[in-house]
Formats: C-alpha cells, sequence, structure tokens
C-alpha cells in the first residue's frame, strides 16, 4: 500500500466517522426528523454530492448508524455478563440490566436511535436495520431466563403459550440452543425485557426528572424485585 493511497484511506475513514458524529449531533438537536444528508452536508461544509459517495441514501446511513450504536451496546452488556460465572444467574441478570441503563443514560441520542420514536419515513432493510445485534439481545435474553426457568416456572403462565404466538426466527432459535424450554420461557423473557427497559426510557426521555432525584435506586429496585420475581436470590 502507497503512502499516498494510506493517507487517503484514513481520510475517509476519518470523514465516515464525521457524518456519523454528526447525524448523532442533529438527532439531539432536532429528533429523528432533523437528520439528512443535506442537513449533514450542510454542517460538515460538503456538498450533498460528496456525502453520497459514503452513503447513498439516508436510509443507508441510518441503518449503518442504527447497526454500529446496537453493536457497541450489546458488546458492553455482553462483556459485563460474562465477567461473572454462568451459574450465576441473577448476577448476571443485574449485570445485563445496570450496564444497558448506564449506557443508555451516557448516551440518550443512540438509546433514542435504536429504541425511541421512529425516524420520519425511514424504510429499514428486511430483517431489520441492526439484525444480528437484536438476535443477540433476543438470545442473550432468554438465555438469561433459561437459567432462571427451574426456579421461575412455577410462576410462569406456562400454558398460556404456543410457539406459534412469536416470530419464527426467535422460536427456531430457542428451541434448537434451549432445547426442552417452553415457549412460555419466551413470553417471560420479553417481559423481562419490558420492565428493563421501562425505567430506562422514563429516565432518559425525561420524565423522572422531577419525580425521583435518584433514579438509579428506583431501577435497582424494580430490578432486584424482578430478580426475586423469578425465583432467584436478589440479594
Amino acid at each position: 500500500m502507497t503512502e499516498g493511497g494510506s493517507r487517503r484511506e484514513r481520510l475517509r475513514a476519518e470523514t465516515a466517522r464525521e457524518i456519523k458524529e454528526t447525524a448523532m449531533t442533529l438527532l439531539a438537536e432536532g429528533g429523528p426528523g432533523a437528520v439528512t444528508l443535506r442537513a449533514i452536508a450542510r454542517r460538515m461544509g460538503m456538498t450533498a454530492g460528496a456525502l453520497y459517495g459514503y452513503h447513498a441514501t439516508r436510509d443507508d446511513l441510518l441503518t449503518s448508524l442504527i447497526d454500529e450504536v446496537y453493536t457497541a451496546l450489546m458488546d458492553e452488556i455482553e462483556k459485563a455478563r460474562d465477567a461473572l460465572p454462568p451459574d450465576d444467574a441473577p448476577g448476571r441478570l443485574l449485570a445485563w440490566a445496570e450496564t444497558f441503563r448506564r449506557w443508555a443514560t451516557a448516551n440518550p441520542e443512540g438509546f433514542r436511535l435504536v429504541y425511541g420514536e421512529p425516524v420520519p419515513d425511514y424504510q429499514p432493510p428486511p430483517g431489520g436495520p441492526a439484525p444480528e445485534a437484536a438476535r443477540r439481545a433476543c438470545a442473550g435474553l432468554v438465555a438469561l431466563v433459561a437459567a432462571a426457568w427451574p426456579h421461575a416456572a412455577a410462576s410462569a403462565a406456562a400454558g398460556s403459550y404456543e410457539w406459534s404466538d412469536f416470530g419464527p426466527g426467535l422460536a427456531d432459535e430457542v428451541r434448537e440452543s434451549h432445547p426442552g424450554l417452553p415457549p412460555a420461557a419466551v413470553a417471560l423473557a420479553l417481559r423481562v425485557w419490558g420492565r428493563m427497559h421501562g425505567l430506562v426510557a422514563l429516565e432518559v426521555h425525561g420524565h423522572l426528572r422531577v419525580q425521583a432525584r435518584h433514579p438509579d435506586k428506583l431501577y435497582r429496585d424494580e430490578m432486584r424485585d424482578l430478580i426475586a420475581s423469578l425465583g432467584l436470590d436478589a440479594a
């Protein structure tokens, strides 16, 4: 590789990174509708035509950005979870939940991009904008519930769900990776995710600003209650 070629590649990588950073800034300032290629080009002092050399459409940029943000989140969550032994089901669940909250409150724009209000007119590709990150999230939560299932089964609505209640991709993966795990466990995993997400969404969107001085305490108590509801030791 020539020195000139290496320099061109570095400049292109820096510009690509600046494009994504500018998109996140516009998202923070004006919400999802503010993210357009023209707005990014104006902010960066580029022409719109030059920007098309990096992303053919705004949707292409958003898809790349969501995938990058969601993947970074899952990398952090899995690192925190795997720092604890596999047989520490409550500890791994709490590590997942608290890492999610820390990431979301430190990266509110990323949280809004992945979990917030849809960007107007955005058309994600088939399978979604971040299919592998989403698969890791679902698989990881199901694995946490599977570890707790011997304790949680007694209180779960075991007879209320069928495999047809879930997307075929999720159902097939669970049945392959956790043979014998009933569909009620998948429903429980989604409910666990809802409880992890709920207070975080309120906090990120500013709805707890007046009501709670220490939302981290509320969240930890909610997670301890969640862990106890699975029949695990929440201490």
